[in-house]
């Protein structure tokens, strides 16, 4: 078959017989950079979103990490790279199909393909140094390539990346993420100076020559698409009303632990957490903060407990494994009603599972995962925003309720960059001083009020205050205590503390309408794709509505009512559950999405479930299908 291969371009040629590109006016607009693994495809994208977003535009990226630390060059599996969405709007999630693609090997990029990640007709501008090279199965890998491809029906360009770099560098592979950079920043009309002080904080732990050389190929690639490449693509920007900042989820939580007042963050590196700790390292300590790397999770949840204990404000960071191996220190500060806030940037399971792929798998595990009765307040944000505004409210929470607080975010959210109004610090996030006063005569170190399971805070070094801490049973007095009316009470006054708060709690608002035919429930980073979706089918009359929740532990009040004005409500989740009519599954044995799960128990409504761990952020377009086959009989509109 004949292969279309636009080869505009070569090191001498370039510029002969230009023409005016056509401008392609759209208001949403997707591109992903793919390259093997340490050719800097994540840098390239992640510099040209932050660009993006100051310039104007709504930004949502999603990094493609390949599941192998180092996987072998050129191989179908071994993409590494970035999607990055942009729009006239804000941008809540990565959306379908890509319409554009820049691609350093033809491999990557069929990997790619074969994951129904392009757009049918997407545009590729891709490297076609392997078209020539000298390993003869290498330009029969192209050429099978290129026939896929082709048929396909992609509009392919040929660049010779290696070629141009190589005028600039020595090894190109450290060269063409900021070549593509240079023709990103031509193709959508990007403001260059932006690019270099965005390419200037990237490398501000590198040499003056380096950022220089990172420079001149920006430069290259700019230069060499506004001679080559015959389209633009215009995606109108908006106009601020506030200041903006621009930054992933990791980086959002980082900032909101100095926000609140933070004092110690204790973890241990684990895929996709410990970028939280790596910006933490850069600020904590300007901020009175000290950061703990731990010989292991286990320990990193002992340090963060011993300095509650102490009066300081402390924070674990880890995902789902490390959550795992924390689990009897939750319990221990559970029992103890020591302060700590947790954060688990879930990822896939189980055991070590898929590290970087994104799953909301671990809710079952925040709230049950511990032997005996162990409650425990969960909150999962839903934006890169909410990551910040979530330390705040993790550490006034576990202040007051003497609790430990999960804030469960996920991969979606601690890679995925996008703009937010810039936060108007507040003293009162940070908290006031630990409480020094002497202990009244009669002061326990537990005295549970009845109403509420709330109870004074004990600081070491507080005037007549001292007392043994156990993880055993114990009494007011912290005494070990195994009568079965005292442990009774201590159970109901640890509960009743979950309970009070969710009292100050109100019912969620419904996206959409109040009542009618489906209501879609979710949680954490699906918010945006499920009420795109919603947006979708509303416009085509379908009666649907959404609901997002917040505190998934306590549940908020209400929601028994809200789901009584609906005919049917199904959730939206990232994680496994059975598909009705598979081998030996029925209603009573399936297994189902683990906030279905929760909400049929809490409830004793018949919540259904629509969920998949496909390894990738959901789309809006896969929402749409799922509603429309699971509408209730009878729905007009209804999907025969």
């Amino acid at each position: 078959m004949a292969i279309k291969l636009d080869t505009v371009g070569s090191a001498e040629d370039a510029g002969q017989g230009r023409v005016a590109p056509r401008i392609l006016e759209t208001r949403d607009h997707s591109v992903e950079i793919v390259s093997d693994s340490g050719e800097g495809a994540q840098k390239c994208g992640q510099i040209f979103g932050s660009v993006s977003a100051k310039m104007g535009n709504g930004v949502w990226t999603v990094e493609i990490i390949p599941a192998e630390v180092e996987p072998p060059p050129r191989s179908l599996a071994g993409a590494s790279g970035i999607r990055i969405r942009l729009g006239d709007r804000p941008v809540t999630n990565w959306g379908d199909e890509t319409d554009l693609v820049v691609a350093f090997n033809e491999q990557v990029l069929l990997g790619r393909h074969r994951l129904n990640s392009l757009k049918q007709g997407a545009t590729i501008v891709l490297e076609n140094m392997w078209a020539s090279h000298p390993d003869e199965a290498v330009r029969n890998q192209w050429q099978a390539a290129m026939e896929e491809l082709t048929e396909a029906g992609y509009h392919i360009i040929g660049v010779p990346m290696e070629d141009l770099c190589l005028t600039v560098v020595d090894n190109a592979r450290k060269g063409k993420n900021m070549f593509a950079l240079g023709l990103l920043c031509w193709i959508f009309d990007r403001d260059v100076d932006k690019a270099k002080e965005q390419i200037e904080h990237a490398f501000r732990k590198k040499s003056q020559a380096v950022v220089d050389k990172n420079h001149e190929l920006l430069d290259l690639g700019y230069e060499w698409a506004s001679q080559n490449l015959g389209f633009r693509v215009q995606v109108p920007t908006m106009e601020a009303e506030r200041d903006m900042v621009v930054m992933n989820g990791n980086e959002a939580i980082a900032l909101g632990a100095v926000a609140a007042g933070m004092e110690l963050a204790a973890m241990y590196p684990i895929t996709p957490a410990t970028s939280v700790s790596h910006h933490l390292g850069e600020i904590f300590e300007r901020f009175g903060g000290v950061l703990h790397q731990a010989e292991d999770e286990i320990a990193a949840a002992g340090v963060a407990i011993g300095a509650s204990y102490a009066g300081r404000c402390a924070f674990t960071i880890t995902s789902g494994p490390g959550l795992a191996l924390k689990t009897e220190f939750l319990g221990l500060a559970v029992m103890t009603e020591i302060p700590l806030v947790l954060v688990d940037v879930q990822r896939g399971g189980p055991s070590t599972g898929l590290p970087t792929k994104v799953e909301q798998s671990d809710l079952l595990a925040a709230m049950f995962g511990q032997p005996g009765d162990a409650p425990k307040i969960i909150l999962a944000p839903a934006t890169i925003e909410e990551c910040f505004h979530s330390m705040i409210t993790a550490r006034r929470l576990a202040e007051i309720f003497r609790t430990v607080v999960v804030v469960l975010s996920d991969a979606n959210l601690a890679t995925g960059v996008a703009p937010f109004h810039r936060p108007e610090l507040l003293p009162e996030w940070q908290g006031g001083p630990p409480d020094q006063s002497a202990v009244p005569n009669d002061g326990r170190p537990y005295d549970w009020d009845e109403r509420t399971g709330l109870s004074d805070r004990f600081i070491p070094g507080r005037p007549g205050g001292m007392h043994t801490v156990t993880g055993l049973a114990h009494d007011e007095r912290s005494k070990v205590a195994y009568d079965s009316a005292i442990n009774e009470r201590s159970s109901a006054m640890r509960s009743r503390k979950l309970a009070a708060f969710s009292s100050t709690l109100l019912p969620p608002p419904v996206y959409g309408d109040p009542e009618g035919d489906l209501l879609v429930v979710g949680w954490g980073s699906t918010k945006g794709a499920i009420e795109e979706a919603v947006d979708r089918v509303r416009e085509e009359g379908l009666n649907v509505s959404s609901l997002h929740l917040t505190f998934l532990s306590p549940l908020p009040p209400g929601l028994k009512e809200i789901f009584s004005r609906f005919r049917k409500v199904m959730t939206v989740e990232i994680n496994y559950s059975d598909k009705p009519g598979e081998p030996f599954v029925n209603e009573q044995n399936r297994r189902r999405g683990q906030l279905s799960f929760v909400l049929r128990g809490t409830t004793l409504v018949d919540v259904d479930c629509w969920t998949r761990v496909l390894g990738e952020p959901l789309r809006p377009s896969a929402i749409v299908k799922a509603i429309k086959e699971n509408l209730p009989e009878g729905t007009a509109g209804e999907e025969s």
